[in-house]
């Protein structure tokens, strides 16, 4: 918690309940509003403070218990984000109500209240206005005590033309026509909850059918000619909240849920009670023409955010270094609600891919504790990344392995039950834990949350001990902790139950007798090391594991080649046992190390690379064919797309690459072959496919479609076309997606090196362009340029001259990954031969 008073309100007045006017203006893009806050006075004070931020504040006063009222002078802070109400006499102790105007503009920052745009399908351009008020962007729409911990009551009315809808946290209250021809629109009061949860929602929308879930209306709510993309939605939404409301044995809090699509969205989603808002690639989908991992990308968004109905929105964290645990539980929950709502996605092996991300930054020496002091707002937006949710969803899914499932949820039901409606800190969640469990869990966790990095426990004759992973030593100070409290699971190779033992600081006897599998299960946050017998052992009975543990044991083969522990031999070995087994998550490892190679392999090696690619996967196409069979699994076709991509990109097979630009030519790309044959096309680099993919990208149906073929154009693999592109990014693409168009540019294999040049050279002229709250993005691409040691210590050496704010330790991770990458070319080249064979 923050121990610095300038960044904390002071504790009296706390708000009860707040009521709150809107006037939007969408052609101008301002607003204009009123709030009324109640409020308890603890503390008889000169002067009220809350929260605001690019507001003109007029017209304040405060009306007392006794309902005489005063006139307040108000004084805006900038730098502390503040609004002070200077009264005199002071405010006594006792109820008060705290009155005042304000206007704004609504932002094109996408945070705060914002402005969004869509073009119909006419040609004409309409204007939206929406909010996103995580993490501390509500005082940017009205006045406020914007810390988490001070909950209150919500009751918004808003004033809109007669021709737009509004849509907030709380069911419609009444509607009426004002004199001039607006309506006015009254909403419910909400629950007690913070300030960064409200919503408001203004713009020309179309609703889905209203689905009732057990007495909760649900419903889609989209831009006009987009609603029949919404029954996946609907079905994925009815189920999670039935999931939801069994599962923490509570019903759902608010009134009803609108699931709404925003045009311009700089997250992925946001937990807004009751009116939770989308990127619209990430709630809208046609099942018919989506892929899978599509369609498990927008089930799974959805319930992470409706999890946060009861983890975050009900019960919430007393202040912000506590926003790991909601995104991490979420992260955690949108699993286990998915692999629920469709078990043939095997959507736990998925995860092993999805956490991988911070697997790979958390070995970094500039990684962080997943929790950390608090003081701005700034620092709070730095705990949006790859150790909040990957690392952190992975841990608890790693505790609830350990403890067991049911009890572990008897844990989170105690904790829901005792915290429902008000503010709690990581350790309420031990206790709750610990209460259900009779386990140290507090101990064990404290290794986990309180330090940066994660152990690798190493096998040697039967003895289990552990050491922090790295891929490099350091140079400089490491974030990366000591030791763990190591859960470690681990059954016999012939097959059993797993057996469940502690590994500390001291060298432990390994609980299952050798040959064993350590990480049963594969739910450890953590690597794992065979000595090389045993790793040849276990590689010669991959079929005794199962599909999570092969891809685990892929990963960590991967990971240790990287730091230089293993060989790139020893991980293809492993790859070769696969054979043609239909695993999509041990075929992503596969593909990912193919790929890598492909960025750094010399010219006189390339054969055998291609070659090496294509004894993998070749097999693998041809029993599964390009066409699917009425008998397949649901995971082929995901299978068949990584084989179409790593055959049509790293082995350049003649005949894949035919296929695919036939198939591309004949156009209609949808499924799981679309993504990987727009990249097979990109990567032949012929001509005309850059316009052909920016025509098709403008012109699809659904916003799955927009993706790939957006994607498809920064995988161009032409160095000229993929700089032009970058030079036109902001005529190309919305504003929410040039941060990631940039950051794939800089990616590309062929141009990603000429790109960031072009793009340092503009780079002032370039950052003044995206939304403040974007703009580390920017700077993540070089993660995979395993370029020469001159230009990386020149991209190294940039980055650190040219630092964004707190996002910077994103970036600093990003040039980190890129000299490991370096690091890794530089020692593997040399064998590579002998390794490819």
């Amino acid at each position: 918690m923050s121990d610095d008073p300038r960044y904390r309100l002071p504790t009296s007045p706390t708000p009860i309940a707040y009521r709150l006017r809107f006037e939007p203006d969408l052609d101008a893009a301002t607003f204009t509003g009123a709030v009324e806050i109640d409020v308890d006075v603890t503390e008889a004070s000169p002067a009220v403070v809350l929260n605001a931020v690019d507001l003109e504040l007029e017209h304040a006063s405060v009306e007392l218990a006794d309902g005489t009222s005063r006139t307040a002078s108000v004084s805006l802070d900038a730098d502390l984000e503040r609004a002070t109400l200077h009264l005199d006499p002071p405010l006594p102790i006792g109820s008060a109500v705290l009155r005042a105007r304000f206007a704004g503009t609504l932002n094109d920052e996408l945070v705060g209240f914002y402005r969004s745009t869509f073009t119909d399908e006419s040609g004409a351009t309409h204007t939206i206005a929406t909010t996103q008020l995580c993490a501390t962007d509500a005082r940017r729409m009205f006045p406020c005590f914007d810390e988490p911990a001070l909950k209150a009551t919500f009751e918004l009315t808003v004033v809109v033309p007669p021709h737009l809808t509004a849509f907030s946290n709380a069911p419609v209250a009444a509607e009426s026509t004002l004199p001039d021809g607006r309506r006015e629109c009254r909403f419910l009061p909400t629950m007690q909850m913070s300030s960064y949860l409200v919503a408001l929602v203004v713009g020309r929308f179309e609703r889905s059918d209203v689905v009732d879930v057990d007495g909760v209306p649900l419903c889609v709510v989209s831009t006009p000619g987009t609603s029949h993309l919404s029954a996946f939605a609907l079905e994925v939404g009815a189920f999670a909240l039935r999931y939801f409301s069994a599962y923490f044995g509570v019903p759902y809090p608010g009134g009803k849920v609108d699931l709404v699509g925003i045009p311009d969205f700089a997250a992925g989603a946001m937990e807004n009670l009751g009116c939770i808002t989308f990127r619209e690639t990430l709630l809208l989908i046609d099942p018919k023409t989506a892929s899978t991992e599509e369609l498990q990308d927008v089930a799974m968004v959805i319930a992470h955010e409706l999890a946060h109905m009861w983890f975050g929105d009900l019960v919430t964290m007393q202040w912000w270094e506590g926003i790991w645990l909601n995104e991490a539980f979420a992260t955690f929950m949108q699993y286990l609600c998915t692999d629920a709502f469709r078990p043939e996605w095997n959507l736990w092996v998925r995860f092993n891919l999805q956490r991988e991300p911070g697997f790979a930054i958390d070995a970094l020496h500039s990684t962080r504790a997943i929790e950390f002091p608090v003081r701005t707002s700034a620092d709070a937006w730095a705990m949006f990344d790859p150790i909040t949710y990957r690392k952190g969803g992975a841990v608890l899914r790693m505790l609830e392995q350990y403890l067991g499932a049911d009890v572990f949820q008897a844990g989170i039901r105690r904790y829901v039950a005792d915290h429902a409606y008000a503010n709690t800190v990581t350790a309420d969640l031990w206790a709750a834990l610990e209460g259900a469990s009779g386990a140290p869990v507090g101990e064990i966790m404290h290794t986990w949350i309180l330090q940066g990095g994660h152990p690798l426990v190493a096998v040697d004759d039967g003895t289990l001990s552990q050491s922090p992973f790295q891929f490099r030593a350091p140079e400089g100070p490491s974030r990366i902790g000591s030791s763990w409290q190591v859960p470690v699971r681990s059954r016999p190779l012939a097959g059993g139950p797993p057996v469940a033992q502690l590994l500390g600081d001291a060298p432990t006897a390994l609980a299952t007798p050798w040959p064993a599998v350590v990480n049963a299960g594969g739910s450890g946050f953590y690597r794992t090391s065979y000595g090389a017998g045993e790793l040849a052992e276990i590689a010669a009975a991959l079929d005794a594991l199962t599909e999570l543990e092969r891809a685990v044991l892929l990963s960590d083969t991967w990971a240790l080649a990287r730091a230089g522990v293993r060989t790139v031999r020893d991980v293809l070995t492993v790859a070769r046992g696969l054979g043609t087994l239909v695993e999509p998550s041990a075929w992503a490892v596969v593909a990912e190390v193919l790929e890598t190679l492909d960025r750094f392999v010399d010219d006189a090696d390339r054969p055998r690379l291609e070659a090496t690619a294509s004894q993998l996967f070749a097999p693998v196409l041809a029993s599964l064919t390009w066409s699917p069979s009425a008998d397949e699994g649901v995971l082929a076709p995901v299978v068949r797309g990584r084989a179409v991509r790593v055959l049509g990109t790293v082995a350049r097979d003649p005949a894949v690459r035919a296929e695919a630009a036939a198939r591309f030519d004949a156009g209609g790309l949808d499924g799981d072959l679309a993504v990987p044959v727009v990249e097979v096309v990109a990567s032949m680099d012929r001509p005309g496919d850059l316009d052909e993919m920016l025509r098709r990208c403008r012109e699809a149906k659904d916003p799955q479609g927009e993706e790939r073929y957006r994607d498809g154009v920064t995988s161009i693999a032409d160095r000229d076309l993929a700089v032009t592109t970058f030079e036109r990014c902001f005529e190309l693409f919305r504003a929410q997606d040039v941060p990631f168009v940039i950051l794939r540019l800089v990616m590309n294999p062929v141009g990603g090196a000429a790109v960031w040049e072009a793009l340092a050279a503009s780079w002032e002229a370039t950052l003044a362009k995206i939304p403040p709250s974007m703009q580390f993005v920017l700077g993540l691409g070089v993660s995979t340029l395993i370029a020469d040691p001159a230009l990386a210590a020149r991209i190294a050496a940039f980055h650190r001259d040219h630092p964004i704010g707190t996002s910077q330790t994103r970036v600093e991770q990003a040039v980190e990954q890129m000299l490991n990458g370096v690091a890794f070319a530089e020692r593997a080249r040399p064998d590579l031969a002998l390794a490819l064979g």
